[in-house]
């Protein structure tokens, strides 16, 4: 087969530059003082500085590709696992040991490596656990692992996607809801999600809760690992540095999942169920720079049609068939700090998204406050 142009390196390449953010670590980690700060400064700010000059990207690639004509964009995905693992293990090394680093230097950079391994890490999981070979699903969970939140494999496999956009997704944000109380919910709600989902498909088997199957005895056991790992590699503060890494890293994840489905909901149709997802249910954005940094995130709505459809194929919609951000996920996960700056830019989105897709409906509570009877 005649190779086309998607197949090409040079198509390929700027998802490639987050690579880039790895000998950027290095320096900072060599350098020390302010330099610690570039990690989260380049992985977000300056992509949305280069999205002013890039613009967007409304293009679709043909989504009959075959996996074939997508090595390149697979490759990155995968080496990325061993690449973090060096990376994080490598600076705790080299950071414990080094004098010309302060306690508080060494906890910052960690801070930024913690950008990384979620925004770029989490993310790759992300693409990695919804594709068919088992060594890529392989990969996904060692990067969850490294961030220690195994069980977002579950909990997004097994129920955001079926619920999302309902009162059943505990990682659909409501109207009105703002990221400091949407945080300390979704973290504990995901965790028990995953886990009674996980328990409730073996037991349609008839197995135990406790069964080796669940994938949980997985999960716990290469946390466990990378926990021990570091404690052997850098004692206690080692072991200290490495959740900072972690607790960094679920934080840029929520805040992105706090994001993507904001105050959009299905219809309730009654007894318990809802509409059908559609693209109208997530939120997009066409900002070419950041979604080379997020491997086609933003394409939202078409990871929803279709989970397991590779990244460099995902399609982007227009305004007419899905709602739209005014800027890139990580302009909007800086509004998303301040809830009422968040409230201003964003409300009045979904009021009109409401006006649009559902008129018919006069009565918002129950969808607000996510009261409609759950599905079981």
């Amino acid at each position: 087969m005649t190779d086309t142009p998607i197949a090409k390196i040079t198509a390929a390449i700027p998802f490639w530059m987050s690579l880039l953010l790895i000998p950027l670590a290095i320096y900072a980690a060599m350098t020390g003082g302010w330099a610690v700060l570039l990690l989260p400064i380049c992985t977000w700010y300056l992509f949305s500085i280069i999205d002013l000059f890039a613009g967007l990207d409304e293009t679709n690639a043909d989504p009959q590709t075959p996996d074939s004509q997508l090595y390149w964009y697979k490759l990155i995905t995968i080496i990325w696992a061993p690449l973090q693992f060096l990376t994080i293990f490598g600076m705790l090394y080299y950071v414990t040991r080094a004098e010309h680093l302060g306690g508080w230097e060494q906890y910052f950079l960690f801070v930024g490596i913690g950008v990384i391994s979620g925004t770029v890490g989490i993310n790759y999981a992300h693409e990695l656990m919804h594709q068919k070979p088992k060594y890529e699903r392989q990969m996904g969970d060692a990067l969850l692992a490294m961030v220690l939140y195994s069980h977002f494999r579950s909990e997004h496999l097994l129920v955001h996607h079926r619920h999302v956009a309902t009162p059943n997704d505990p990682v659909t944000a409501r109207y009105g809801e703002g990221f400091w109380r949407f945080l300390p919910r979704v973290l504990h709600q995901c965790y028990w999600s995953a886990f009674n989902a996980e328990k409730a498909m073996l037991a349609r088997k008839g197995l135990p809760w406790h069964d080796k199957s669940n994938p949980f005895w997985r999960y716990w056991l290469m946390q466990a690992t990378c926990l021990l790992l570091a404690l052997l590699i850098g004692d206690v503060w080692g072991l200290f540095l490495f959740t900072v890494q972690s607790t960094s890293a679920i934080f840029q994840l929520e805040l992105v999942n706090y994001l993507e489905h904001y105050g959009l909901t299905r219809k309730y149709l009654g007894n318990g169920k809802f509409e059908h997802v559609m693209p109208r249910h997530s939120w997009n954005t066409a900002q070419r720079a950041s979604n080379w940094l997020l491997i086609n995130l933003q394409r939202h709505s078409d990871h929803h049609y279709k989970p397991d459809r590779r990244f460099p194929l995902l399609q982007t919609y227009g305004t007419a068939d899905a709602p739209q951000l005014p800027y890139g996920y990580p302009v909007m996960t800086l509004l998303a700090l301040s809830p009422s700056l968040w409230r201003k830019y964003m409300n009045p989105r979904v009021h009109k998204w409401r006006e649009m897709y559902y008129p018919e409906i006069t009565d918002w509570t129950d969808y607000n406050r996510g009261t409609h009877p759950q599905s079981a």
